[in-house]
């Protein structure tokens, strides 16, 4: 298997038909073999119903669940260590980045990189909507104090495109423990720690109006998982 891609979703009835229908078609002009693994978060709408009809007409769809809702890390996870791709990416079920980057990302692990990873925040970052400015500059300071803590020198970690060559992404992941939205800094600063090679590529991008993340609440257990990260890296 030279491809997977492994796609959280959870309440997404209303864009997950519409995202598989791009994604497996671009991946059928391809000339590599691939599985989509989909996790089904607990959704309390009709996204697993709607899954499993789409199960029956693409045979490399993989439908999994969680019996409640874990978080976006932890369905992560367990999508990544179900795959049997050379090459695991991970993406959004909204597509805010648009499937037909992943040649971009690829491109860099093919390169000798381990790992590749969208950024937004790139000059050469294209950026056809905006999100709200409150939310930009929420990220624009949650990234600084990244930096800070935890000296990860991206621009962009929140990105929700990313790429790994398997045993990259088998070591990051089988060390990691962040189950919600912090989950990717914990990888980054995980591949830090162990030396992996990551690449910060610049991709399309466009805000989705619809975003899961709770200004208040999530931001404030974001910041409390990057205080637990540099405080076990100081024990350990």
């Amino acid at each position: 298997m030279y491809l997977s891609i492994v796609i959280p979703a959870y309440n997404e009835e209303n864009r997950i038909g519409t995202s598989l229908t791009k994604i497996h078609s671009f991946l059928k002009k391809q000339n590599y073999d691939f599985e989509i693994i989909i996790i089904d978060d607990g959704s309390k709408d009709k996204t697993l119903n709607l899954l499993s009809k789409y199960s029956q007409n693409i045979h490399n769809l993989i439908v999994l669940r969680n019996g409640r809702n874990q978080g976006k890390g932890f369905s992560v996870k367990k999508g990544v260590l179900k795959s049997k791709g050379d090459i695991i990416l991970f993406t959004d079920a909204d597509l805010s980045t648009p499937i037909e980057e992943t040649d971009k990302l690829i491109g860099w692990i093919k390169n000798g990189y381990q790992i590749a990873i969208g950024s937004r925040a790139l000059p050469e970052s294209q950026v056809e909507m905006h999100q709200r400015w409150y939310r930009e500059l929420m990220g624009k300071t949650f990234n600084k104090i990244i930096r800070v803590i935890l000296n990860l020198n991206y621009h962009d970690t929140q990105c929700g495109f990313k790429c790994f060559k398997r045993d990259a992404a088998l070591e990051v992941f089988q060390s990691s423990k962040v189950c919600r939205f912090s989950f990717d800094v914990e990888l980054l600063f995980i591949a830090k720690k162990q030396d992996i090679r990551v690449k910060e590529v610049p991709v399309r991008w466009y805000n989705s109006p619809e975003s899961k993340l709770k200004i208040v609440r999530d931001s404030s257990k974001m910041l409390w998982d990057i205080l637990k990260l540099r405080f076990n890296n100081f024990r350990d």
